[in-house]
């Protein structure tokens, strides 16, 4: 079987790459559409991937899809499956007449939240498209606007068992020269600055939402201070400064760590972490989870397929820091059992997501569908 995958990236999205290296072990001959001004263009060749240059541009959009022809026509795929809104739009404009089957597999549920694009996503398909949803809320929007279940499949993405627990004690509390009985409670996430064309007005990942549930935390639990990791997504810089000067104006009890590559070890000296994200698929919930870290996330998008209230984790309504702060202050009193949520949480993850599995869900949706 020979599937063309298309990826607006070659930077990022190793989610897409490590499923595909999975399907090439599985014996399907895998060619990629994608920049190739990227780090990961090397990987994707290592792993037996076929790579093939385009640029996917809607103010170019007449070029792009001359290409993506050139290359179906070069490949001359059974399937063509597609991971992204621009790709999967590129690809339904530039191939309108072509009957083949072609899926898009969701990674998020964003575009589903906005009627436009929602609207979009239906407008464009033809009989031959198919949806693969990586998590339940988006499979579920897809039926409630009338696909059908024959041409609606769930598949998450995937990830290697790489997550190993450090042995690293207290590393956030001596690189910040804080006494031990400093509680930290952290957030791990790239800033994403608000997308006003879909009405935010707060960053997607909730940044602004975690400082003002740690400003009314730290108001009762002096001790308690918010953890913030992770850099600005792209050209985000303006909206990383942002958040640090509103930081500053909310509380002193919050510290920005940047980029880092030691996460384990970081996730190791904190309490608890929380994401607190507008729109998710499963995001770093599944991260943390697997390393057996306290877990709180907001209830939107993938998120409440991993983190089961009260049994793997806690759940909080999005744009609700009140609630948030609440929610945390219960479990410093313990009013929750954490480590036995933390234990649940890990198992569940590894078994929902082991890369390998997934992928083989992958390639049995091919040969339902060929």
């Amino acid at each position: 079987m020979k599937v063309l995958q298309l990826v607006k990236t070659s930077v990022g999205a190793t989610w897409a790459l490590k499923q595909m290296r999975e399907l090439v072990k599985l014996g399907v001959e895998v060619h990629v559409a994608l920049p190739t001004d990227g780090l990961l263009i090397e990987k994707y060749k290592e792993f037996g991937i076929t790579v093939h240059a385009i640029s996917y541009s809607l103010s170019h959009l007449y070029t792009s899809c001359k290409r993506l022809r050139q290359i179906v026509e070069e490949v001359n795929p059974d399937i063509i499956h597609s991971h992204f809104v621009l790709t999967t739009f590129i690809m339904r404009m530039a191939l309108r007449a072509d009957k083949r089957p072609r899926i898009f597999q969701v990674p998020g549920p964003l575009h589903l939240e906005n009627i436009f694009f929602r609207k979009l996503d239906l407008w464009t398909a033809r009989k031959n498209d198919i949806w693969v949803g990586s998590c339940k809320w988006t499979n579920d929007c897809y039926a409630s606007n009338g696909i059908s279940h024959d041409r609606l499949f769930l598949s998450y993405y995937g990830n290697d068992r790489m997550y190993e627990k450090s042995q690293v004690c207290n590393k956030i509390h001596k690189e910040l020269n804080l006494n031990e009985d400093t509680i930290l409670i952290g957030m791990v996430a790239y800033m994403y600055p608000p997308k006003y064309y879909l009405g935010q007005t707060r960053g997607l990942k909730g940044h602004e939402d975690f400082i003002d549930a740690i400003a009314l935390v730290s108001q009762k639990y002096p001790q308690v201070y918010g953890i913030c990791i992770g850099g600005p997504w792209k050209n985000g810089e303006a909206y990383e400064q942002k958040v640090k000067r509103y930081a500053q104006r909310k509380t002193d009890h919050i510290y920005f760590l940047g980029m880092r590559s030691d996460i384990p070890d970081l996730y190791a000296d904190m309490y608890c972490v929380v994401h607190p994200s507008l729109s998710e698929n499963l995001g770093g919930a599944a991260e943390s989870l697997a390393l057996g870290v306290p877990t709180v996330a907001t209830r939107v998008g993938g998120f409440t397929d991993i983190v089961i209230e009260k049994e793997t984790g806690l759940l909080v309504p999005p744009k609700d820091p009140d609630y948030l702060a609440h929610t945390l202050i219960d479990m410093l009193e313990g009013k929750y059992n954490l480590v036995k949520m933390s234990e649940c949480g890990e198992r569940l993850v590894y078994k929902m997501l082991d890369v390998k599995n997934t992928a083989r869900t992958i390639f049995d949706i091919y040969h339902q569908i060929v």
